[in-house]
């Protein structure tokens, strides 16, 4: 099933979800309260639609670069706009140490490309090209602009259940303090749930933003490379004090990395079974053997990547491998 069509459908349940919480809430309060509950909720999306740029840029400490500051990253990024059909997007430098890309915006016209020094410095052109494709394909899906409203349902739904449970914000409470547990408790469940569907939606579109990259020209081999070695310094850097900090900063945006740097460590460990030379680089052969491989993951790994932003990078990889 196509990346849209999944997403559409993601969309319509997760909203359908919100819909019933306060369709049920207005029932339980009078029906002239569910009005209310929805033009709430819709202002809730608004408001995150509107300022969740804003956000993302202070957080990642972004500046915006000139074609004369940057003109080789310029570049590349205008050629696989044009190659993507999009408008080019904006450019810009973020100052955190992790090495890392990322993409945002509200529409197609809005869209922002941004790499970190880091990963210019880690990264040849060729590897460099095929992340910035990555990104650039994610603008394409208009990817970003889902997840950023769908994450905004599980917040609202933790809202309610720590109100409902804790906050004592309904009128009602004291004459029914029994419903209003079982709402809060349901609230409760159902914010767990809508959390791990924004998780999957987030996983799907990393795949889909990887076939993009290969379809703009960028070799798989190339994308490969660059997941590695971003894996592999990744976990180098996170013994360093100043980078754990720049972590827990960003902990609420790390969707919109290139991958989950906090499951590094773990992730090298795999990866290093298929850089057979240990050269640093993943070659086409070794690409070609992964792709005969059956992926084997232990029941932890599993589970922990329901709880993940990006997909298992071993599958990730063996998910490009198809493409050479």
């Amino acid at each position: 099933m196509g990346l849209q069509m999944r997403m559409w459908l993601l969309m319509a349940l997760m909203f359908g979800i919100l819909y019933g919480v306060i369709t049920g809430i207005g029932t339980w309060m009078g029906a002239g309260n569910a009005l209310f509950y929805l033009v709430l909720a819709s202002l809730f999306i608004g408001f995150q639609y509107l300022i969740g740029p804003s956000l993302v840029q202070l957080m990642m400490r972004v500046k915006w670069v000139s074609e004369r500051e940057e003109p080789e990253l310029h570049q590349m990024v205008g050629e696989l706009a044009e190659r993507a059909g999009i408008p080019k997007p904006r450019v810009g430098i973020s100052r955190l140490a992790i090495p890392n890309a990322f993409a945002f915006g509200k529409t197609l016209r809005d869209g922002r490309v941004c790499v970190t020094q880091e990963i210019q410095r880690l990264l040849n052109k060729d590897q460099l090209k095929a992340v910035l494709g990555h990104e650039i394909s994610h603008l394409k899906n208009r990817d970003m602009m889902i997840i950023t409203l769908l994450s905004v349902i599980p917040l609202m739904l933790y809202w309610l259940a720590w109100s409902t449970l804790w906050g004592g914000m309904f009128g009602r409470r004291r004459e029914g303090g029994g419903y209003a547990v079982l709402i809060g408790l349901g609230a409760m469940v159902l914010y767990f749930v809508t959390n791990l569907l924004v998780l999957y939606g987030s996983r799907i579109r990393e795949y889909y933003a990887d076939r993009g990259s290969v379809k703009l020209g960028s070799s798989p081999q190339h994308l490969a490379t660059a997941l590695y070695r971003l894996v592999y310094r990744s976990a180098q850097l996170r013994r360093n004090p100043q980078v754990k900090q720049e972590l827990k900063r960003v902990e609420g945006v790390k969707a919109f990395f290139l991958n989950d740097v906090s499951r590094a460590q773990n992730e090298i460990r795999e990866l290093k079974e298929i850089d057979k030379d240990l050269s640093g680089t993943i070659d086409p052969n070794e690409l070609a053997e992964l792709r005969l491989k059956r992926v084997k993951l232990r029941g932890v790994d599993k589970m922990m990547e329901l709880f993940t932003t990006h997909p298992n990078m071993l599958k990730r990889i063996k998910h490009l491998a198809h493409f050479t």
